[in-house]
């Protein structure tokens, strides 16, 4: 069995900048209602804030300028304010069915988490299930588009660094080569700093079966 935590960090690759901060994370955590998934926290903590191949940005809530806590109000404050569920959509499509929620509500114990977000508009969301297993990743992609994954974190950013489908139908793609990271700015007059993760060969036979999801049927 793969342990996708550390196949992460195996393929990220070292960090300069970890730094754990548990107290951070209780009042976080106290602030949701809720525990965020340990895989999460130990990724955020080894390598927030910065942006992952591009595009998938990564935060952690002891950044000052880059915190967590600050973008996970933002974001379901925003949405909360936004129609998220369209009209007559399909049963298998509808994120009420795929997360088993009544309705769909953001930032508390009893709807979705945001975790991270990339510069295309994507959205990563913890949901207290997706496919009946709990504590799933929900995406929504730039279209208002939703999927659902029955997988821990760190398997779906693997998988998403892999080149799979990891935003719903047609949103695969592979970055070939080390993995880069960019890390934001700490503060005024900071730049940002580049770092590539160790080579790696992506035919690799430990990824498994592909994951459940929920996804727009391709034409």
């Amino acid at each position: 069995m793969t342990d996708y935590l550390r196949a992460v960090i195996d393929m990220i690759g070292p960090s300069n900048d970890f730094r754990p901060d548990a107290a951070a994370w209780l009042r976080l955590e106290g602030e949701l209602g809720r525990s965020l998934p340990e895989d999460f926290k130990a990724i955020a903590d080894r390598y927030g804030a910065c942006q992952i191949n591009h595009h998938l940005n990564l935060l952690r809530p002891t950044d000052g300028w880059w915190d967590l806590g600050t973008w996970m109000r933002q974001i379901s404050r925003l949405w909360s304010q936004e129609k998220v569920v369209q009209q007559d959509v399909e049963p298998r499509l509808d994120p009420r069915v795929i997360f088993g929620l009544p309705e769909i509500t953001f930032g508390s114990a009893q709807g979705l988490i945001p975790l991270a977000g990339t510069d295309q508009g994507h959205l990563v969301f913890l949901a207290p299930q997706a496919h009946g297993v709990p504590d799933g990743i929900a995406v929504m992609n730039r279209e208002g588009e939703w999927a659902g994954y029955a997988l821990s974190f760190a398997e779906w950013l693997y998988r998403y660094l892999a080149g799979e489908e990891m935003f719903g139908g047609d949103s695969a793609v592979f970055y070939p080569g080390p993995v880069h990271r960019e890390h934001f700015p700490a503060g005024p007059g900071q730049g940002s700093r580049v770092v590539h993760g160790p080579p790696r060969g992506m035919a690799d036979s430990a990824v498994g079966p592909a994951p459940a999801r929920s996804e727009r049927p391709r034409p």
